[in-house]
């Protein structure tokens, strides 16, 4: 069988990605939850997987960061994020690229927080490594983890996983994903979504080691 085509898969969904809010509500629980986002804005961001950069925008209104790259592997869903752009980023501050998540397109140890939001099911563990390698010392990591009892993917998209991708079922075992990524400081809120399409995650802070190990 031949493998699915990730890009081409959430093209399909592009236009449609940001229609019940989801996606956005999650981005602002996860940013505005931030620790010290009272502190010196962060010179660098680095949105993974941004879909239409529902992130990214809320990262750049909430911390106002010099510099923000946002990048995705799908040319349609990058291209609705442009088109977003043109109002909630006049001035065109997001530099946006059609780029693999892992690995991200920038240098080792230059980013001060990584944004991984709504995507760390398709990445698995190889993200942790790769945020290691991109984080300065002592540079934050937020992202957000399903739960393991309320993700279940369509067969399209459940080809992309990966398959050593770990899901918790409360916030200590999300919290152990990070520690066994590597990461220091970790702290963890579950949030749980009710409706037509229960949704569960789990809203995840963390730091890099002074050292890495």
């Amino acid at each position: 069988m031949k493998a699915p085509d990730p890009a081409t898969t959430f093209d399909r969904i592009a236009a449609t990605y940001d229609e019940d809010g989801h996606h956005q509500h999650v981005a602002e629980l996860l940013l505005t939850d931030l620790p010290g986002t009272a502190a010196p804005p962060p010179d660098l961001v680095l949105d993974v997987a941004t879909g239409t950069g529902a992130a990214a925008f809320t990262a750049l209104r909430l911390l106002r960061p010099p510099r923000l790259l946002a990048v995705d592997i799908s040319p349609r869903m990058v291209g609705r994020a442009r088109e977003r752009a043109t109002t909630l980023d006049p001035a065109g501050r997001i530099d946006w690229r059609v780029a693999p998540a892992v690995p991200a397109p920038v240098g080792d140890g230059t980013v001060d927080l990584v944004v991984c939001a709504s995507s760390y099911q398709f990445l698995g563990a190889a993200a942790f490594r790769d945020w290691l390698r991109v984080l300065r010392p002592g540079g934050c990591l937020a992202i957000t983890l399903p739960s393991a009892a309320s993700f279940a993917p369509s067969p399209d998209f459940a080809r992309l996983v990966p398959p050593d991708l770990v899901l918790p079922s409360d916030e200590g075992q999300a919290a152990e994903i990070l520690a066994r990524g590597g990461f220091d400081q970790v702290r963890v809120r579950g949030r749980d979504f009710g409706g037509t399409r229960p949704r569960a995650v789990f809203l995840a802070h963390a730091v890099a080691p002074a050292a890495r190990r």
